[in-house]
């Protein structure tokens, strides 16, 4: 076996670096598994014959070829740098956000409070919102836009940019 090393070991290498794209790492991990494998089929091999190098080839080429489809089915590994810096949220924010906007909603007139229920959160057209409340078109149009502006600066004085 040192014999089958001290002989093949520079070709292969060699050989393995071009398939490896120059990673030396790789291609020694490569170059001893090669040669693990060798060991282990020694029976087998003829190592009276003219050269080994096309069955080392061959397994070394098997090996990376194993070790790419590995590489690729396992997603990369990021460490845990990026998610020391991950912000994550607590849905705090949110909540926050849905108290302010509830209690801009209370500070609105009744009418304009129910205008907007009806148009935005009951998502009903004019005409619908018409029908519903009982007003004309028009006034559901002019009540929508004063009670939008309204509570765009309910909630400018709550803190919150419309």
């Amino acid at each position: 076996m040192a014999e089958l090393y001290r002989e093949y070991h520079r070709p292969l290498l060699s050989f393995v670096l071009r398939l490896v794209g120059g990673d030396r790492s790789w291609a020694e991990d490569v170059v001893q598994e090669t040669m693990i494998r060798a060991w282990n089929s020694i029976d087998r091999l003829d190592v009276d014959g003219d050269s080994l190098m096309p069955w080392l080839a061959t397994v070394a080429r098997r090996i990376v070829i194993d070790d790419r489809r590995r590489r690729a089915a396992r997603p990369s590994e990021a460490g845990e740098g990026p998610l020391e810096t991950l912000q994550v949220g607590d849905g705090m924010e949110e909540l926050l956000r849905s108290v302010v906007v509830s209690e801009a909603l209370k500070a609105l007139s009744p009418a304009h409070r129910e205008i907007l229920t009806e148009t935005i959160l009951r998502d009903r057209s004019v005409n619908e919102a018409a029908e519903v409340l009982g007003i004309p078109v028009g006034t559901v149009k002019s009540r929508t836009y004063y009670a939008l502006r309204a509570l765009k600066l309910a909630l400018e004085e709550r803190g919150l940019r419309a």
